[in-house]
């Protein structure tokens, strides 16, 4: 089952999601000696780094992935590791070997294709399933107003991916740029725990349609419950009791 945290407000959400994350990072090394973070893009998650390079967490062997990213180039307005970088990585003393971006300047094939390896290369499946998917310790979400998560879209074949696919590329985004790379169903399936974060009444349609039933309309449905918290403030919260 979800676990679901409503928040007054946005500055709230983002403050909650940082002192979740860093919680997750340190039981993640405290297990296994490391952990693998993946980040995603937004205005939201994006205030939650600002919070998390603030808080001086401790980002020994931590490794940092991503969600997903434009295809475009590293410098671009538009790249999500670029957002990262100014907002958290460069504030803190994580050596630019753990920063593993997507390549988006590769174009979409190319680009899934080498993140794709690097993920089966440097990140474990998990203990109890052997040959899964590579296993992340957290991965931090937005959700769109259509319920879309990373770059995973409604009714879209990404969806269908196999259990060993790990990374694709996307050439038909609705949202611009059209060209994308994104992590799969079945890797953000195999994390040990999704971090999902919405804010606004824009968001609260999609917090409600990713809690009701599974469907392919609504990518964050899909998501593995068990391993999903979801922190919203009050206007993306749904109505009913609250944490």
């Amino acid at each position: 089952m979800t676990r679901l945290t409503t928040c007054p407000d946005a500055e709230a959400v983002a403050a909650r999601a940082a002192v979740l994350v860093a919680r997750q990072l340190d039981h993640a090394r405290d297990q296994r000696g490391c952990a693998h973070l993946a980040l995603s893009g937004g205005s939201t998650p994006e205030r939650t780094y600002e919070l998390l390079a603030a808080a001086e967490a401790d980002w020994t062997a931590v490794e940092v992935w991503f969600a997903d990213e434009r295809c475009v180039g590293p410098e671009d307005p538009d790249s999500n590791y670029r957002m990262a970088a100014d907002a958290l990585l460069e504030r803190t003393a994580i050596p630019a070997a753990r920063v593993h971006r997507m390549e988006g300047e590769l174009g979409p094939g190319e680009g899934a294709s080498r993140y794709g390896r690097a993920l089966l290369e440097a990140v474990p499946p998990a203990a109890e399933d052997p040959r899964g998917p590579p296993a992340l310790d957290v991965v931090v979400l937005g959700i769109g107003p259509d319920g879309h998560i990373a770059s995973l879209f409604p009714g879209s074949a990404t969806l269908d991916a196999p259990q060993d696919a790990t990374c694709l590329g996307v050439w038909d985004s609705p949202k611009p740029p059209p060209e994308r790379i994104t992590l799969t169903l079945p890797v953000l399936h195999a994390a040990r725990s999704c971090l999902l974060i919405a804010t606004g009444a824009g968001k609260a349609d999609a917090v409600s349609a990713m809690l009701g039933e599974p469907t392919r309309h609504v990518p964050a449905s899909l998501l593995r419950r068990g391993r999903l918290t979801a922190i919203v403030d009050d206007a993306a919260a749904p109505p009913g009791p609250r944490l």
